[in-house]
């Protein structure tokens, strides 16, 4: 199986860049893992959130293969503990998943298609994260999953 992100904007700070990068090289350590940065779409000082949101869902779609599970982050979302993500990672990898994407919108979110299309809707918390926390909170808890698969020492419950 393999595991994907695809996120909107760049990451502007420095501890950011170094998290991601962090947790990227650790889920290598249990499978195949890329991520694509998409441009955050035009906003200007007259931002239409809802244009922005149709464009950027546009761009994330553009990316998601017809087999790929996707899973999009929205505060709306499923909250899952720890122990549940990694279950999920457990049962796709049982099964055979190819592809598994996580989509991350830009500062509005995510369209209305990109939502739809999705196969499960996962929120983090149930507090507002800027995107870029978005993604690294996400890969820290993909990575918490599958210590937790192996019974390694990651986890401490």
């Amino acid at each position: 199986m393999k595991i994907g992100l695809i996120s909107v904007g760049k990451l502007s700070q420095p501890f950011l860049r170094e998290g991601v990068a962090e947790y990227s090289s650790r889920i290598q350590r249990y499978t195949a893992f890329n991520s694509h940065e998409l441009k955050e779409a035009k906003s200007g000082s007259k931002a239409d959130p809802k244009a922005i949101r149709k464009q950027e869902g546009e761009r994330i779609l553009a990316r998601v293969p017809a087999g790929a599970y996707l899973v999009a982050l929205d505060e709306q979302g499923r909250n899952l503990a720890s122990e549940e993500l990694s279950k999920f990672l457990g049962r796709h990898m049982l099964e055979g998943t190819g592809e598994v994407l996580f989509a991350i919108g830009g500062a509005y979110g995510l369209s209305r298609t990109v939502k739809e299309r999705a196969n499960l809707l996962l929120s983090l918390s149930a507090m507002t994260l800027t995107h870029q926390m978005a993604q690294l909170l996400l890969l820290e808890q993909l990575y918490r999953g599958f210590t937790i698969l192996r019974n390694e020492p990651y986890h401490n419950r």
